[in-house]
């Protein structure tokens, strides 16, 4: 499922709840409105908010950390591309096919950057032209040592560049357990329950719990969106790539 549709799914779930709270006012015996039933209820809520502020602040956490993560290496591929970009220079003309096929390589995954924010595939997907790189080192035949030692830098540099590569490809599901998302959504909306309940059923209450149940669909929608940095609304900017296809080859 989409970030959206999750987190109109909570919004439909927590203004639900506080709906049915409301509802419930005029089917349940006066002798439930005591006040010790309030007291009580009060007292089971405040612990369920507080377990519901924890579970959020840890999968607000993780998506954060997920998306630092993410970021932190895609910065670090589009810098090694360039710097391996730069040791092939150094190697000779006898590396200009394996610059041109460099270049190539990293216009297609800015294309497959573009079809994620439409189609949302998975960009960093390995694929044989992307390992082709290896091959096409390994016909390069150094002359002199100061070739022997760029190519042998050259494919440290692709084999780091490879490793960020998988990394992120196993990044992409995401980190945010779904089950810590369908207890912090029960418990929300256990929570608005309550409030529902023990409200008087005016506009202004409930366009209140309409805004709050708004307001944590909300969050539940960052939270997701952070975690898919490549698609959607905080997307990573490919701009660090494309800084680093505009110096590929000079």
């Amino acid at each position: 499922m989409t970030s959206v549709a999750i987190s109109a799914l909570v919004f439909v779930c927590v203004f639900g709840g506080a709906l049915l709270g409301l509802a419930l006012q005029g089917l349940l015996p006066a002798r439930h409105f005591s006040a010790h039933s309030k007291d009580l209820v009060r007292l089971a809520t405040g612990l369920i908010a507080t377990m519901a502020a924890l579970v959020l602040g840890l999968l607000i956490a993780s998506a954060k950390t997920s998306y630092d993560t993410q970021s932190a290496e895609f910065m670090q591929v589009s810098a090694k591309l360039v710097l391996l970009d730069r040791t092939l220079g150094h190697y000779g003309s006898e590396a200009t096919p394996a610059r041109e096929f460099l270049r190539r390589l990293v216009a297609a995954l800015l294309e497959r950057i573009g079809d994620a924010r439409s189609s949302q595939p998975v960009p960093f997907a390995p694929t044989a032209s992307a390992e082709h790189m290896y091959d096409v080192l390994h016909k390069l035949v150094p002359q002199t040592e100061a070739q022997r030692t760029a190519r042998t830098e050259a494919l440290g540099i692709t084999r780091d560049i490879s490793l960020a590569r998988w990394l992120l490809f196993a990044q992409q599901h995401g980190s945010i357990p779904m089950p810590f998302l369908v207890l912090l959504v029960f418990w929300v909306t256990i929570i608005f329950l309550s409030f529902g309940l023990f409200a008087p059923a005016n506009a202004t209450v409930i366009a209140t719990l309409f805004l709050c149940a708004l307001s944590v669909s909300g969050a539940i929608y960052l939270i997701l969106e952070l975690d898919r940095p490549f698609a959607g609304l905080l997307q990573l900017s490919d701009g660090p790539l494309r800084n680093a296809i505009a110096h590929l080859g000079r």
